[in-house]
């Protein structure tokens, strides 16, 4: 049963993203409290799905798109303005270079008012504007309305005309079958003139395309599987350390010869490896409880400036650790009690085995434990599961390693012997917690907005920190445990080459330049506006896409070139990790610029429409959409076309409005986009 259950959990990250719909991930309420004395208050609920976040109303200037609440009715008059309830969030974004501040889970927004005529009822309108993310997507920006009646004790009850305004075009989202305004479809052809008026287009049938080429499907839980990876590798180095190295073959020479019955022995051995395994999965559980009581504490310990600086100063303690400056230990009081618990036998005593080998060994398993919480808590929003999959690949390594030795003992000798090579192993590793730990003082230094440690004061002490690794690895400068006359094997000289090579691949990041570098430290160095040399560019990357889907086509229609659809939107922090991390590349770009026309449509825009292309959606339940900026139009033109409402969006489109190949969304991998752009490019050429 638990097998079974692990495998659909498996499949259910595999496929949980691959189709994309449209998404409504914030919920409302809308409720109007009687406060006495003719004070009314409209309070308006929110609650969000897990992951989710909308932007709080005091969003600084250029970052996401702040949330507005709005009150009205004509016999009503407001008390002051609008406030916001819930637990505020705030974090810097390296996409806007500014510090964005957001709800999760839960939000209120209240205005007071009261009634002008308390003898008469009134009519109230909650209008709310807002856009919600997620650590990978925006949503486009959304506008609802709200509307209940206040009556008074004693007013008497209005008695309707119904000559109440109809709303023509009404559909619910959810459905996907919204035209706005009416008689909104029309087929496309070579020749004809598009309306921009006319928002659903028959021919953009997404679901139909020309060709299937070039289908990268959306990854929404890669980072479980990275972080897996990352636990197995570190479960790999840390085989090699002093600590647990000698103990491979004493341990598993216990099992297979310390018993008569060798198949006894495996046996053993195989359920020796699985309580390591396992070991290591339940340190994960704390922190699925720590979850369960709050949620936000790892958003909060990701964007505190006192905590990322804490974290810089254990990275720093164990980089000291690895270079054999002190140990660090648990207390031996814990590993006593663990051994003596051997003595039980049995499964039992076998559990507590592989409980003392961990406990054992944290001298030189903590520091690495250690990097892989602090990276999952500072990097992710889902941090209690991607730290159960690095700890789960850390004790598979070791579980495979102590299990396939078991079964196959004369692998043993082919084992390299202990010795100084050990200790080389922990001073590489101590280098690296050194250069780990200057990017939490990068964060802090963001969150707190000093802005004194530069990407290009970054660049130089990482540099300094290799050039302190080459050194060591050459036998120029030595630690504690360290022979007086070290062999400098060959493993070191490679070792100490490819740091020479790194030191000249981080020296091409202090040359400015008019397009990103370094992006394979993308996700590490301080963003690009944190720079001594940065200087703001019009355009994205020297291009000047339309903003206008129908002036792309009669564009596309005139070079004869299909047309890259890009959803996006002032706010959406993704899109703009897009434009510098991937647009950029040099394989990338070069298609952009020539071989496209590229149509940015900002689902964002404020900019309001002509009033007889403005227009109103029913979505049921009392919430009307209304529909009146760029930003709307753009926003319904993406859900009644492509039933999807994240950003980025990407759809290629030829000429006469067919969707090429099928569109993809989100960040992803620059191989990826290539993969998408070259497919639907090449065979629009091919078949023009």
């Amino acid at each position: 049963m638990k097998f079974r259950n692990w495998f659909l959990l498996i499949l259910l990250f595999l496929f949980s993203g691959i189709n994309a719909q449209i998404k409504n991930p914030v919920k409302f309420k809308f409720t109007i409290n009687d406060l006495g004395n003719n004070q009314y208050e409209a309070v308006l609920n929110a609650t969000m799905e897990s992951g989710w976040h909308i932007y709080s109303k005091d969003l600084p200037p250029d970052t996401g798109i702040p949330t507005e609440y709005k009150v009205s009715g004509k016999n009503i008059e407001l008390i002051g303005k609008f406030t916001e309830v819930g637990k505020k969030h705030e974090e810097f974004s390296e996409a806007f270079g500014g510090t964005i501040v957001y709800y999760s889970n839960t939000a209120g927004f209240k205005q007071k008012f009261k009634l002008k005529d308390p003898a008469k009822p009134a009519d109230v309108t909650s209008e709310i504007t807002y856009q919600t993310c997620d650590d990978r997507v925006c949503l486009a920006p959304n506008t609802l309305e709200f509307n209940q009646k206040v009556t008074p004790k004693g007013a008497p009850e209005e008695v309707t005309d119904n000559k109440t305004e109809e709303i023509k075009d009404s559909a619910k989202t959810a459905e996907v079958t919204v035209v706005a305004p009416a008689n909104a479809t029309v087929t496309v052809t070579e020749n004809s003139q598009l309306d921009p008026k006319k928002l659903k287009i028959e021919t953009l049938n997404f679901k139909k395309p020309l060709t299937n080429c070039g289908t990268a499907s959306e990854k929404m839980d890669e980072n479980y599987w990275t972080y897996l990876f990352l636990g197995f590798i570190g479960g790999l180095i840390a085989l090699l350390t002093p600590c647990v190295f000698p103990m491979i073959p004493l341990t598993v020479s216990f099992f297979t010869k310390g018993n008569k019955n060798k198949a006894k022995g495996k046996r053993d051995a195989l359920i020796y490896g699985f309580f390591i395994l396992l070991i290591f999965v339940l340190l994960s559980v704390p922190f699925h409880l720590i979850d369960g009581i709050a949620g936000n504490i790892f958003n909060e310990i990701s964007t505190s400036v006192w905590l990322n600086i804490v974290f810089f100063i254990i990275f720093i303690f164990f980089a000291g650790s690895f270079f054999g400056y002190y140990d660090i230990t648990l207390p031996s009081s814990i590993a006593n009690k663990s051994s003596k618990a051997e003595e039980a036998g049995g499964i039992i005593g076998i559990f507590f085995m592989a409980l003392t080998l961990v406990i054992v060994s944290f001298s030189c398993t903590g520091p690495i434990l250690g990097s892989l919480l602090g990276s999952a808590v500072t990097g992710s929003a889902n941090v209690p599961m991607l730290l159960t999959f690095a700890l789960a690949g850390f004790g598979l390594a070791w579980a495979i390693v102590f299990g396939l030795l078991a079964l196959f003992p004369q692998a043993l000798q082919s084992l390299p012997k202990s010795g100084g090579w050990m200790n080389t192993v922990k001073v590489v590793l101590g280098f690296v917690e050194l250069a780990l730990a200057l990017k939490f003082l990068s964060k802090a230094d963001l969150v707190s907005k000093t802005f004194l440690l530069k990407r290009e004061l970054f660049i130089v002490i990482w540099i300094i920190i290799t050039i302190g690794l080459t050194l060591y690895l050459f036998g120029l400068i030595r630690f504690p445990h360290d022979d007086k006359k070290p062999k400098i094997s060959i493993t070191r000289k490679i070792l100490g080459a490819l740091g020479i090579g790194f030191v000249i691949y981080l020296i091409q990041g202090l040359i400015p330049s008019d397009r990103p570098k370094l992006q394979l430290l993308s996700g590490i160095l301080p963003p690009l506006n944190v720079s001594y040399f940065h200087d703001e560019k019009d355009g994205i990357l020297g291009m000047h896409p339309e903003h206008d889907f129908f002036k792309a086509i009669e564009i596309a229609k005139q070079e004869n070139k299909p047309i890259l659809i890009d959803f996006t939107g002032y706010g959406c922090e993704n899109c703009r990790k897009m434009e510098e991390f991937v647009w950029s590349e040099p394989d990338i770009l070069p298609i952009l610029q020539n071989d496209v026309v590229l149509a940015s449509l900002y689902v964002d825009d404020k900019e309001e429409l002509p009033e007889d292309q403005q227009t109103k959606i029913d979505l049921g339940e009392g919430q009307v959409k209304k529909v009146k900026t760029i930003g709307d139009r753009w926003s319904l033109f993406q859900q009644v076309n492509f039933n999807n409402n994240s950003q980025p969006h990407y759809v290629l489109v030829t000429p006469g409005g067919k969707v090429i190949n099928t569109p993809v969304s989100g960040y992803m991998p620059k191989e990826d986009f290539k993969k998408f752009l070259e497919c639907g490019v090449n065979f629009y050429k091919q078949n023009k």
